[in-house]
């Protein structure tokens, strides 16, 4: 059953994979996708995965921004920003990620790696001509 959950704190939209839900297939989302039931397959997102407790999640590989495991993952994981895995999780395969939790609790298999996020820059506080001159050095 797919049912919209409402709101997380950030106001962005939650879609929710019921826990009766069983889906096999390619899964492409934007918002941030709850998965209850169980999956099996791709997914490749720009939004938020939430692994709730109970489900399970077989895939090939998991491309999102960030990636939160209650339940069980298995497969090649990357996410942008990061991955929390919760007290209870599951996690079988590689991962990589800005930035990784790994509560106590976690049973996790395979390896991971760190990828670097270019840090932000506040344009707003840099005098222009300093932007402008750091622009010029990269373009050559």
């Amino acid at each position: 059953m797919l049912k919209s959950e409402g709101k997380r704190k950030d106001g962005a939209k939650v879609v929710v994979f019921g826990n009766s839900t069983a889906f096999n297939g390619f899964l492409r989302f934007k918002e941030t996708l709850k998965i209850q039931g169980k999956f099996k397959g791709t997914i490749e997102a720009t939004g938020a995965l939430i692994v709730d407790k109970g489900a399970v999640v077989e895939a090939d590989h998991i491309s999102v921004t960030s990636l939160t495991v209650y339940g069980t993952v298995i497969g090649a994981i990357h996410a942008m920003d990061k991955i929390d895995m919760l007290s209870g999780a599951e996690v079988r395969g590689d991962v990589s990620a800005a930035h990784l939790r790994i509560a106590d609790g976690v049973l996790f298999e395979g390896q991971c790696s760190m990828t670097w996020v270019e840090k932000e820059v506040e344009i707003f506080s840099r005098p222009t001509e300093e932007i402008k001159a750091d622009l010029r050095k990269a373009n050559g």
